[in-house]
C-alpha cells in the first residue's frame, strides 16, 4: 500500500533532507502546490549555490552564461565576462584543459588546479577545484575553492581500503552498514543514512551512522511523494549533490535564457545547482545546516540514496573527499546488485530443488497426478502459500485456508489473462473491491492455466504491517482527495507517526512464478546448494591453476608462494607466469572479492581471461580493461583487482598497470626497497575507468615483488604499517636473503606477514 506525506509535507523538500533542486527563478513554479510539485523544471533552477562560480561557454570557448559572482570570484563584472573567450578569465592553461575535455558529452573527474592570472577575486591564487561537462551545446565549467581545513586530504589507499571492508560483508544489511560508516569516515558528516526504495517509490532508512547525541532515523518509512520522479531522474543524472550551507543565498544566472537557444541553462549535472527555498525550510526545520546525498544505482535505476546531514553549520567536504565517497558508493552498488542477484539465485535453487523433489514425488506416485499434488506438503511450501485450489474437468480440490467455491471461481476469473498462462498480484481488493472480505485468508493470489474453466490458484493472507513514517501520511493524502489546490509548506513537526497497514499479501518472486509453471512437468536436473563433490572438484580446481611451484625462465630467477587461509581452502587469490614470446614474460597477481566455490571459480574464468588476452598482443593496461568490461558485462564474478607485467629479458624494461591492487616492491642491487606508486584504474568488475601503463627498468640482480592485499592488510592493522614491515624485510634484516636466495626471503616474509584472514600471494622475479 502506498502512503504519501501530509500537507506540511513538501514534495520538493525531500526525503530526509535529501538535496531536491528547485526552479527558483521560474514564475510559473514559484508557488508550489499538489497539482504542480511533479512538474517542476528542477534541473533549470537559473541559480547556483554561492561557493563557487559557473561559465557557459559555446564552441569556440566564449563565455554565453555566468553567474553572477563571476566579479567576487574571478575579479571580473558579468558584463566585461559574457562574450569575452575563457582563457581571459582563468588563464589559456586552464582554458586548454578545458577544451580537451569539451567532447566527453558527460561530467569528468575534478580538476584541481592552481588559479593564476588573470583571475583575481577569491579564487584568484587560490587551489581550486573545476569540474567540466555538457548542457546541450554548451560547456559548462564550475569551480570552487578546495578545502584547506576539515577533512585532510582523501587518498586512494583509504578508498580502496574501504572498498575491500565492503567486499568482505556477509549480507546486505552489514554491507549498508558498512557503506554508511565509510561514507561517513570520509566525508565528515554529523550524519549518514542509506534509503532504500520500495517497488512503489516509497523509502526506507536501511542503515544510519550518526552523532550519539542525534535522534535515530534508523528504521523510518517516507512516502514516494517525497522525492518526485522528474528529481530521480536527476538523481540518476547526477549521482551526487550538495548543499555546503543551508543558510546559503542563491546566486542568479546572468542571462536567464541563453541567447541564441532562447531557453535556461540546464544544469542536470552542475554540482553547484540551487535547491529549493521549500527544501531549504524543510532542513531548517530539522536542524540541518548541510546536506549532501550520493545516489545508489543498479542498472542504471535509482535503488536509493545515500542522505548525509550536518547540524553544526556550513559542511563542505572537499572534491577528492566527495569523488571518493562517490566511487566507494559506486563500488558498493555493483556489489548491492551482486548480493542480491546471489541471494536471488539461492532461494531460486531452493524453490527448483524442492519442485524437483515434488515432481519426482509425482513421477513415482501411482496416485491421479492432481490428488497426489494436493497431498503432497511441498504444494504448499514451495510457494510460501497458505492454501491452494485447483479447477479440472468439474473437480475442485483445496488444500489449505481457501475462499469458498464462488468465491475461488471469481478469483481465477479476474486473474484470467487471455493469452497468458500465469498471472499475478498481491492486492486481490484493488482488481475488485468484494475480495476485501477474504483479504485475511487472500489478499494475494497466484494463477496458473490458459484455460478458462481449468486453473491452479494459490493464496497468501495479509500481510498487517506497522510501519513507522516520519511525520503523518495521511494530510497530504487527504487533501489530494478532496481536490484542494493545497500550497505545499515543510512540516515543522518530524515526530515518529505509525501506521498499521494491511490489504496487501507479500509480493510473489520470480522463482516462485517460475516454479508455478514448471509445476506438472518433468524436471531432468536438480539445482542445489555447495555440496562436498563440488567443493572437492572446484579444490582440484583451483590446485591445477594456481601452481605450488613457478615455472623456470631462461635468464629470469621467479618465486611464487601462495597461502590459502585458514578458514577457507577456496580463495579468489591467483598469480600466472608465462612466456609471450622468445623476449617476452608475463607475470599477473590478482584477487577476486571473496571466497569459497564461487570466488575459486571466478578466480578461474578471471585469470583464463587475462592470459587470453595477453596472448592476443593486448598491452597490460588494455587488457586490464577487457577484463573490467568481461567481468561487468557477461561474467557476473562481483569485484577483482590484479597487477599485470610483461617483462623485456633483453632491455630489462618492464611494462606493467594496476586494476585497484596493492603497489609493487623494487629492491635494488644494493638492497634499498621502495614502493612503486602505480597510476591505477578503478576495479575490475566496477565497468569504469581505464588502465595507465607504467614502464619501470628493471636491472640485473634487481627484484620486483608482486603481491596481493593477504600480506599487509588485515584486521586491527594499519595497511601503512604493514606496508613499511615488509619494505622493513626488502632493505633491512632480509636483503641479504634477497641477495642469497630469494625463495629463502619469501619464506621470511611469508613467516612474519602472513595472516590467518585472508589468502596470500607473493611472486618475485629477478634478472640474472
Amino acid at each position: 500500500m502506498s502512503a504519501t506525506r501530509g500537507t506540511q509535507a513538501s514534495g520538493a523538500a525531500g526525503v530526509l533532507g535529501v538535496p531536491v533542486p528547485y526552479a527558483e527563478h521560474t514564475p510559473a513554479y514559484d508557488v508550489a502546490t499538489l497539482t504542480t510539485c511533479d512538474a517542476e523544471p528542477i534541473h533549470v533552477p537559473g541559480a547556483i549555490q554561492p561557493h563557487g562560480v559557473l561559465l557557459a561557454l559555446d564552441d569556440e570557448q566564449h563565455v554565453v552564461v555566468c553567474s553572477v559572482n563571476v566579479e567576487t570570484m574571478l575579479g571580473v563584472s558579468t558584463d566585461e565576462a559574457l562574450g569575452r573567450p575563457l582563457a581571459a578569465l582563468v588563464g589559456s592553461d586552464l582554458a586548454a584543459r578545458v577544451a580537451a575535455r569539451r567532447d566527453e558529452g558527460h561530467p569528468s573527474d575534478p580538476m584541481v588546479v592552481v588559479l593564476g592570472k588573470p583571475a583575481t577575486g577569491e579564487l584568484g591564487g587560490q587551489q581550486v577545484d573545476v569540474r567540466v561537462h555538457a548542457s546541450g551545446d554548451r560547456v559548462v565549467v564550475e569551480l570552487e575553492s578546495s578545502p584547506t581545513r576539515g577533512l585532510g586530504a582523501v587518498g586512494y589507499r583509504s578508498a580502496r581500503t574501504a572498498m575491500t571492508r565492503l567486499a568482505a560483508a556477509a549480507s546486505l544489511p552489514e554491507l549498508t552498514d558498512l557503506l554508511a560508516g565509510e561514507v561517513r569516515e570520509l566525508t565528515g558528516f554529523d550524519r549518514v543514512m542509506v534509503y532504500r526504495f520500495d517497488a512503489e517509490w516509497n523509502g526506507e532508512v536501511v542503515a544510519e551512522t550518526r552523532r550519539e547525541d542525534l535522534n535515530p532515523f534508523l528504521g523510518l518509512h517516507y512516502p514516494a511523494s517525497d522525492i518526485p520522479a522528474q528529481a530521480r531522474r536527476l538523481y540518476e543524472l547526477n549521482p551526487i549533490r550538495l548543499i555546503a550551507d543551508v543558510g546559503y543565498v542563491p546566486v542568479p544566472l546572468t542571462p536567464l535564457l541563453d541567447p541564441v537557444t532562447r531557453d535556461p541553462l540546464d544544469l542536470s549535472h552542475a554540482g553547484l545547482r540551487s535547491v529549493s527555498p521549500i527544501h531549504v525550510e524543510y532542513l531548517a526545520n530539522m536542524g540541518v545546516t548541510a546536506s549532501m546525498s550520493i545516489s545508489i544505482l543498479i542498472d542504471d535505476q535509482l535503488w536509493g540514496l545515500i542522505a548525509c546531514h550536518h547540524y553544526s553549520g556550513a559542511h563542505r567536504p572537499g572534491q577528492e573527499a566527495r569523488s571518493a565517497a562517490e566511487f566507494v558508493t559506486q563500488v558498493a552498488s555493483h556489489l548491492v546488485a551482486h548480493r542480491e542477484r546471489a541471494d536471488a539465485r539461492d532461494a531460486a535453487v531452493l524453490t527448483r530443488g524442492a519442485m524437483a523433489h515434488l515432481a519426482a514425488r509425482l513421477s513415482g506416485s501411482d496416485d491421479d497426478v492432481l490428488d497426489a499434488l494436493f497431498a503432497d506438503p511441498a504444494l504448499l511450501d514451495v510457494f510460501d502459500a497458505t492454501g491452494a485450489a485447483n479447477m479440472f474437468q468439474g473437480t475442485l480440490r483445496t488444500r489449505g485456508v481457501v475462499p469458498d467455491r464462488a468465491t475461488l471461481h471469481a478469483i481465477a476469473d479476474a486473474l484470467n489473462e487471455p493469452g497468458s498462462y500465469l498471472s499475478s498480484t498481491d492486492h486481490l481488493a484493488a482488481l475488485d473491491a468484494r475480495f476485501a472480505a477474504v483479504a485475511d485468508i487472500a489478499s494475494g493470489a497466484l494463477r496458473v492455466g490458459s484455460v478458462g474453466e481449468q486453473w491452479g490458484l494459490w493464496f497468501r493472507p495479509e500481510r498487517r504491517q506497522v510501519v513507522d513514517w516520519g511525520g503523518d501520511p495521511t494530510n497530504k493524502r487527504l487533501a489530494a482527495e478532496e481536490g484542494a489546490d493545497v500550497r505545499l509548506s515543510p512540516r515543522k513537526s518530524f515526530e515518529k507517526w505509525r501506521e498499521v497497514m494491511s490489504g496487501h499479501g507479500v509480493p510473489w518472486e520470480p522463482w516462485h512464478l517460475e516454479a508455478a509453471e514448471e509445476l506438472g512437468r518433468t524436471i531432468n536436473s536438480l539445482l542445489l546448494l555447495r555440496s562436498r563433490e563440488q567443493i572437492a572438484m572446484a579444490e582440484s580446481m583451483q590446485r591445477s591453476v594456481v601452481l605450488d611451484r613457478a615455472p623456470e625462465f631462461a635468464g629470469v630467477e621467479l618465486t611464487a608462494r601462495y597461502r590459502p587461509a585458514s578458514t577457507y581452502q577456496l580463495g579468489g587469490d591467483w598469480w600466472d607466469a608465462f612466456e609471450l614470446d622468445e623476449r617476452r614474460l608475463a607475470f599477473a597477481v590478482g584477487d577476486v572479492a571473496g571466497h569459497g566455490v564461487a570466488a575459486a571459480s571466478a578466480m578461474t574464468q578471471v585469470r583464463t581471461a587475462l592470459r587470453a588476452y595477453l596472448y592476443d598482443g593486448h598491452p597490460p593496461g588494455g587488457c586490464l580493461d577487457r577484463l573490467d568490461r568481461l567481468m561487468d558485462g557477461l561474467l557476473g564474478v562481483g569485484v577483482a583487482t590484479a597487477l599485470v607485467a610483461v617483462l623485456d629479458r633483453d632491455t630489462g624494461l618492464v611494462e606493467i598497470a594496476s586494476a585497484g591492487h596493492p603497489d609493487p616492491l623494487l629492491v635494488r642491487a644494493d638492497g634499498a626497497a621502495e614502493e612503486l606508486a602505480l597510476e591505477r584504474r578503478p576495479l575490475l568488475g566496477v565497468g569504469t575507468g581505464t588502465a595507465p601503463s607504467a614502464t619501470i627498468d628493471l636491472s640485473h640482480g634487481e627484484l620486483l615483488v608482486l603481491f596481493t592485499d593477504g600480506l599487509v592488510e588485515r584486521r586491527g592493522s594499519d595497511t601503512e604499517v604493514q606496508t613499511d614491515r615488509l619494505l622493513d624485510l626488502a632493505s633491512g634484516a632480509g636483503v641479504a636473503a634477497v641477495r642469497a636466495d630469494v625463495s629463502a626471503w619469501a619464506d621470511l616474509v611469508l613467516a612474519e606477514l602472513d595472516t590467518p584472514d585472508d589468502d596470500t600471494t607473493l611472486l618475485a622475479v629477478r634478472l640474472l
